[in-house]
């Protein structure tokens, strides 16, 4: 008689413990995924959408530094002209920031009429 008590005694004891154990990892991780992982989702998403914006016309940065403007630009080259003379090509995913958007033409037109 004794024993069936001990044993539930024991049974909730242990599941109590095993709650215990797995609820700090499971706070660490929320921790961690709001503090690190989804800020970083959020920075490439952008990024992503940088990239896919990018038009003739538009001055932008390098992840090297250098500034110039968009002449050409596919899927995954860009040519940027950094002087009157002078066209480097990079891969696509060397742009790091737009510092100005070429002006849009449909924008123009309408300025026109």
């Amino acid at each position: 008689m004794w024993n069936l008590a001990e044993d539930a005694a024991t049974t909730t004891a242990g599941a109590g413990s095993y709650l215990t154990t797995i609820v700090p990892f499971v706070l660490m991780f929320a921790v961690l995924y709001f503090l690190l992982i989804r800020p970083q989702q959020k920075r490439q998403k952008s990024r992503n959408a940088m990239l896919n914006q990018l038009k003739k016309g538009d001055k932008v940065t390098t992840i090297g530094g250098l500034h110039g403007t968009i002449v050409e630009i596919t899927d995954d080259i860009v040519v940027l002209r950094v002087n009157d003379a002078t066209k480097l090509t990079f891969d696509r995913s060397a742009v790091n920031a737009v510092t100005t958007q070429a002006p849009e033409k449909s924008a123009e037109k309408t300025a026109e009429k």
